[in-house]
């Protein structure tokens, strides 16, 4: 579960990191984010935006569901005093949550927001511990 500290709410908030932030779409999701260009005060927070598009309440409530989860799992690995903005596209409604937590992922390394563990593979290493 999404902690309460990490949940935008108000819907200023959400206009302004819409507005103004950077955004990486994707098949199913569009992730926008708005860091904080002074010393964080507060952790990263996110809110989510799924509307009728995606489908009726039920499959709306699950997608939120699942990137609500996803989002979770993921706040301490993106810099503190971020604010995230998911708004699920309608092929979502029909996505498991292993292919919208790929989507948010390849977002985020988009955005800068997390490391591209694919281009940071294993250095080799002498026997020293050194780089070769």
């Amino acid at each position: 579960m999404l902690p309460a500290a990490a949940r935008l709410r108000r819907s200023e908030d959400f206009r302004e990191v819409m507005r103004r932030g950077s955004r990486a779409g994707r098949r199913r999701l569009v992730v926008h984010v708005l860091q904080a260009s002074d010393p964080p005060a507060s952790g990263t927070r996110a809110g989510f935006v799924v509307s009728k598009a995606v489908g009726n309440s039920v499959v709306r409530h699950r997608v939120s569901r699942r990137l609500r989860h996803l989002v979770a799992a993921r706040l301490g690995t993106v810099p503190a005093g971020s604010s995230l903005v998911i708004r699920a596209l309608p092929p979502a409604a029909t996505a498991s949550s292993a292919e919208l937590g790929v989507d948010l992922d390849s977002a985020l390394r988009k955005l800068g927001l997390i490391p591209d563990r694919r281009a940071a593979g294993p250095a080799e290493h002498d026997h020293d511990g050194s780089a070769v």
